[in-house]
């Protein structure tokens, strides 16, 4: 039996093509700053091998830790079961659900870069992940 004075915590899938560096970095900066008030997910149409390290390196300098992650297939299900679905350039690969709240997030594809060049990468998907937390009503934690 289901307690009714208990929403689910919102939910949000962060989606690229290889899920190893955008969608890596903002599922790990909303992991962090909601301090688990928001279930988290993200996924790639093609996944890469493993996470992009420059990316790594980059969360590892805000003090987010994303080195045990590893890139996910997007599936269908991962759709239906998230409330906000971010897409970030896969283009038509991500399935379109009606009564879904699905937005674009237009940046930069970190993949063959070096660190000065994903730092700003980072800072805006900070910044898109705390709108997010705001539009979603979550207190962000500090960091």
């Amino acid at each position: 039996m289901t307690d009714t004075h208990t929403p689910a915590p919102p939910s949000a899938l962060f989606v690229c093509v290889h899920n190893a560096g955008r969608s890596q970095m903002a599922a790990g900066f909303l992991r962090t700053l909601s301090g688990g008030a928001v279930e988290v997910r993200s996924a790639g149409s093609m996944p890469a091998d493993r996470i992009n390290p420059v990316a790594v390196d980059a969360m590892a300098e805000v003090g987010v830790d994303i080195t045990a992650e590893q890139p996910k297939v997007l599936t269908t299900e991962a759709v239906q079961a998230s409330d906000v679905v971010i897409t970030m350039g896969c283009g038509d690969a991500c399935p379109i659900f009606p009564g879904k709240r699905y937005e674009d997030w237009q940046l930069d594809d970190p993949a063959g870069q070096g660190l000065d060049a994903v730092r700003p990468i980072r800072d805006e998907i900070e910044r898109r992940v705390r709108d997010l937390l705001a539009s979603l009503g979550v207190e962000p934690v500090a960091r």
